[in-house]
């Protein structure tokens, strides 16, 4: 039997509908209205793409969005004082600034100068020790989602045996900490791992995240598993490009109980949940209740 397909495309629409909804009732019982900072350097057209798609949803639910578009040659010292000012605006509860950033600004420098408190990507230092030791934290966006569709398609996690093909601080470590908090038992496997493909087949939920097309074969992947492919790679096939997953798709749907597609799986939840991060930063800046289902 083929594997049931998880919409993220779909979920992230509820998840953005929910954001919505509760924007609405903190501007109306509270005046508080969340604020997302993005910040692009240079002219990168994917990243230009993905801002301008992040400004168009943030407004959509009723945010403000503030777009700061800076040249490629600006000094670092100029952008760690944008992100000066942008930390000590009592307007924006979530500053994100696109990565990658030109070479002679040091990124872990700028991503590390983010308050932590508005840091709606998870990337900062300290966001990813209170993570990595089970405290309140702001979660990367990726990881994030990939969990809310766990939790949407199974009642619990809870001793399920979760496999996360990937070690990037992205999102490799951050899903399996989050697996962690949801009491299952976690692999961290990757490229140099012994017989990967052994390791894969006996997980209950198989995470793809290490930028290779269809990396993962469907004789990788345990019967009934729930496979949860990151991936979003682009290749050349019959003459035109195509995205495809860290994942064999179809040959994996013939094996798992339920999986991800690419395009349309996970990919759309990122955004959502950096929607759901501006909206709890802004809930915890100002000692209100967090929405529910929305975080970690």
């Amino acid at each position: 039997m083929a594997a049931s397909i998880i919409d993220g495309k779909a979920f992230a629409a509820r998840v953005r509908a929910k954001v919505a909804a509760e924007v609405s009732a903190l501007s109306r019982d509270h005046g508080l209205i969340p604020g997302l900072a993005v910040v692009l350097v240079g002219e990168d057209p994917a990243s230009q793409v993905y801002v301008r798609s992040k400004g168009k949803q943030t407004v959509e639910v009723g945010m403000q969005s503030f777009e700061h578009r800076l040249p490629v040659d600006i000094s670092e010292a100029e952008l760690l004082n944008l992100i000066v000012k942008l930390n000590a605006d009592p307007e924006i509860h979530g500053i994100l600034v696109q990565l990658p950033l030109p070479s002679h600004v040091n990124s872990e420098l700028v991503v590390n100068a983010v308050d932590p408190a508005k840091d709606v990507d998870g990337f900062h230092i300290s966001n990813v020790g209170l993570l990595g030791t089970g405290q309140k934290a702001m979660v990367p966006c990726t990881p994030l989602g990939c969990l809310m569709m766990l939790r949407d398609h199974h009642d619990s996690l809870s001793g399920m045996d979760a496999v996360v093909v990937g070690r990037s601080n992205i999102v490799g470590k951050p899903m399996a900490q989050l697996l962690l908090g949801d009491s299952c038992t976690v692999t961290i496997a990757h490229s140099r791992t012994r017989d990967l493909p052994a390791v894969c087949r006996r997980a209950d939920i198989l995470v793809a995240a290490v930028g290779r097309p269809e990396m993962i074969p469907g004789d990788w992947v345990k019967p009934g598993a729930t496979v949860i492919d990151v991936g979003i790679n682009r290749i050349e096939r019959d003459g035109k490009t195509r995205l495809v997953g860290d994942v064999h798709f179809e040959s994996a749907t013939k094996v798992a109980g339920a999986i991800t597609p690419v395009p349309g799986g996970v990919g759309p939840m990122t955004i959502a949940c950096l929607l759901a991060n501006t909206l709890t930063a802004a809930c915890r800046a100002n000692g209100l209740p967090e929405p529910e289902g929305l975080t970690a």
